[in-house]
């Protein structure tokens, strides 16, 4: 306790020392000690108010990053943090004023217990006479006395103050003592409550003072507006009872300055809205309540949370307790297994190999299928952290990136496992990826010449480990080619048909000029289909439905159609043209379809935002007037002419679309077999040494025709024998 004496306790003892030579009486000084600290720390409390105003303010922001990207928690608490320094809000700022009372209440409580040292300013020697004097005449010992020693030195002399009089060096001091005032409305503030006296008093104006300020705050601090009653009411409760108790087993002093503390607060928390009015600030009419679940759904939460776990414990004990694991896959959820489907069916079908595939949905529908060698299990994303570092597997493929960076690291069981990347996107990696998402990866499955090049002037600019990049091609873009050719498109259409696709990032199309886009559409003839991306639909359902309200009037006159169901990409086949912001999208459907794409140029999508460091422009740039024309936002009422311009130029942009097609993707239509070529020779390395080849199969056909794209080429089959090690 010594530390807080001296940290906390003489500062503040020099503080109600003052306060004491202005009205000498200690219950008031008391009372002008309280307002006093709070004129001191009011800064604190007005900084602490704007932060609570930022916090509300930026509260649907904070609901979009969590709806957009849950199931991330990497990404996700990264997107917070970047939010929150964008918006100067900081949790910390909100507490320093809770945190600064700690403090307070430590060096207060010292200060009550040693009025002798803080409010007399009598020596240490001097006191430890007294106290020793008091020892004798109580019959104690001196350390039996305890903490509250000083406090029966002041009883026994204002009792017997000629029991002190032999004392050398006390000249005036016993009549410092005999004068010093601690009793308040006729109680003695150096005593410690009883249930049987007045003093009771002070305990219950503790308690009723905290209800009240609990009440107010409720009812008019900004933050617990918008709290759910459930924890408002239980911070009240805690709030009152630790505030009697406190009263209850302290002197009275605690409990005088505890309750005069509590009802300075109401002043200051209705001082701070007035100079810093919350509604001017924020909309505060535009906060939606938390949404509060029942008991019932509550405890079907907890119940699935257990039964995952279970779930969890199990598959991960099954599939460490195989050994000899060749090949594993990492999917995030069940909308990953597209980008692995059609190299899985071809492992499956064409090799040896046993897939083991990792999923953290426990609905992923790949537990239902059924292959001898296709072995599936649920990780959960806490899970995935301690079961991905003790992986024995020989090779693991990932769409996930940034490894190492985040939760996901490589495996302390075997250094020597192969990591590979594929990506679920057929855009640049060096924008659409944050900075160094992909050095500590072995093996890159490239879908193309640009991916070749950013790697390669990454890893010459960092001076990286040089990694083994294959060139594959984009899987999923080939079963986008084979369902369009199977497509029966019978008659045309009476109208033409546009399809808004827009991406779910922010910003995005659907958010920032949904309405702009759409109706020249409609006005110009065509029949707009609005199809808004499955997770944008999953996570923001409300603003789903307020595109559908602003757009009522074209959608009961059937020019426009909203689409939320997405079993049937016949929509996304047959359009004429599509229209969208930075979305893949335009890649997917121009190269299937051979027709052109209309970007609007809504904030650009930017994962880092050094990715000009590079000489190598990214495909999302360069592509939006290959396959395509861009708008700026302001232009959008000429957009219904430029379709109609696009679409009477149909047969050019097919022969276009086509020729960009070949020069930016390798192996259009057998990216499967040149990554499935690629897995045997790996997974090969492990268990036939002696056998294996010099360097990788060939990875397929080259894609492009100038000298940088043949060396890319070059490069991405040179693989030595020995399996790589991490970068």
């Amino acid at each position: 306790m010594e530390v807080f004496n001296t940290l906390f306790g003489v500062p503040l003892g020099y503080l109600l020392h003052w306060c004491y030579g202005l009205v000498p009486l200690y219950g008031l000084a008391i009372l002008v000690f309280t307002v006093v600290t709070k004129v001191i720390l009011f800064p604190l409390s007005w900084l602490a108010q704007k932060n609570a105003v930022a916090m509300v303010r930026i509260r649907p922001l904070a609901e979009d990053v969590k709806r957009r990207f849950e199931g991330n928690q990497s990404l996700l608490l990264a997107e917070q943090r970047q939010l929150n320094k964008r918006e100067h809000y900081s949790a910390f700022k909100g507490m320093l004023p809770m945190l600064i009372q700690i403090p307070i209440i430590l060096g207060l409580i010292n200060v009550i217990y040693k009025p002798l040292q803080h409010l007399l300013h009598l020596s240490r020697p001097v006191i430890a006479d007294l106290i020793g004097r008091t020892a004798e005449l109580t019959g104690q010992d001196r350390s039996d006395l305890g903490y509250g020693a000083q406090l029966q030195v002041i009883e026994r002399v204002q009792a017997d103050p000629g029991a002190f009089a032999d004392l050398p060096g006390l000249d005036g001091v016993i009549g410092q003592i005999q004068a010093l005032k601690m009793g308040f409305l006729g109680m003695d503030l150096a005593a410690v409550p009883a249930w049987n006296q007045p003093t009771i008093i002070w305990p219950v104006l503790s308690a009723v003072s905290a209800l009240a300020l609990c009440l107010y705050q409720n009812r008019h601090y900004v933050l617990n507006r918008f709290q759910s009653p459930a924890a408002n009411w239980s911070m009240t409760v805690f709030m009152v009872l630790f505030s009697g108790y406190f009263a209850l087993v302290l002197p009275c002093g605690l409990g005088l300055y505890w309750t005069a503390g509590n009802l300075a607060s109401i002043a200051v928390v209705w001082l701070c809205n007035v100079i810093y009015r919350p509604e001017k600030h924020a909309d505060l009419a535009a906060i939606a309540p938390r949404e509060r679940l029942s008991r019932a759904e509550r405890a079907a939460r907890r119940e699935r949370r257990r039964t995952g776990r279970r779930r969890e414990r199990s598959d991960a004990k099954r599939f460490h307790a195989q050994r000899g694991k060749q090949l594993m896959f990492y999917s995030e959820g069940a909308g990953y297994w597209k980008y692995f489907s059609r190299l899985i069916g071809h492992l499956l079908e064409h090799t040896e190999l046993t897939v083991h595939y990792v999923t953290s949905d426990p609905d992923d529908p790949v537990f239902e299928r059924r292959h001898p060698r296709f072995k599936s299990y649920y990780i959960g994303p806490r899970a995935l952290i301690a079961f991905m570092m003790r992986l024995d597997v020989d090779v693991v493929v990932l769409t996930l990136p940034d490894l190492e960076t985040f939760h996901i690291k490589r495996s302390l069981v075997r250094k020597d496992s192969e990591y590979i990347y594929v990506d679920h996107g057929m855009t640049s990696f060096h924008l659409m990826l944050r900075e160094g998402a992909l050095d500590h990866f072995d093996t890159i499955f490239c879908y193309g010449p640009n991916h070749n090049r950013e790697i390669r002037q990454l890893e010459a600019l960092f001076d990286l480990p040089a990694k083994h990049l294959v060139n594959t091609g984009y899987g999923l873009l080939d079963d986008l080619l084979e369902a369009v050719s199977a497509i029966d498109t019978g008659t045309a259409p009476d109208r033409p048909t546009a399809l808004v696709g827009p991406s779910w990032q922010v910003d995005n199309l659907m958010e920032a000029c949904l309405e702009e886009t759409v109706r020249p559409l409609a006005e110009a003839g065509f029949a707009v289909v609005v199809r808004p991306h499955p997770e944008f639909v999953k996570r923001f359902g409300a603003k789903v439905e307020a595109a559908r309200t602003a757009l009522a009037d074209l959608i009961e006159a059937g020019q426009v159609e909203l689409q939320t169901d997405f079993s049937s990409n016949a929509t996304v086949y047959t359009a004429d043209l599509v229209v969208t912001d930075w979305s893949s999208i335009a890649q997917e459907f121009s190269y299937a379809t051979k027709r052109p794409s209309i970007f609007v140029n809504t904030p650009m999508k930017v994962m880092n935002p050094h990715w000009d460091q590079i000489e190598a422009p990214p495909l999302d740039i360069t592509l939006r007037d290959q396959i395509g024309v861009s708008v700026d936002v302001a232009d959008l009422g000429r957009i219904g002419q430029i379709a109609l311009d696009l679409r009477s130029e149909a047969a050019a942009w097919r022969r276009r679309i086509d020729q960009v097609l070949r020069d930016n993707i390798y192996n259009t239509g057998s990216s499967e077999r040149a990554m499935g070529d690629y897995l045997v020779w790996a997974t090969g390395r492990y268990r036939r040494p002696d056998s294996a080849p010099d360097s990788a199969p060939d990875a397929g056909e080259d894609a492009g025709e100038d000298a940088a794209e043949d060396a890319a080429e070059d490069a991405a089959t040179e693989v030595p024998d020995a399996a790589p090690q991490p970068s």
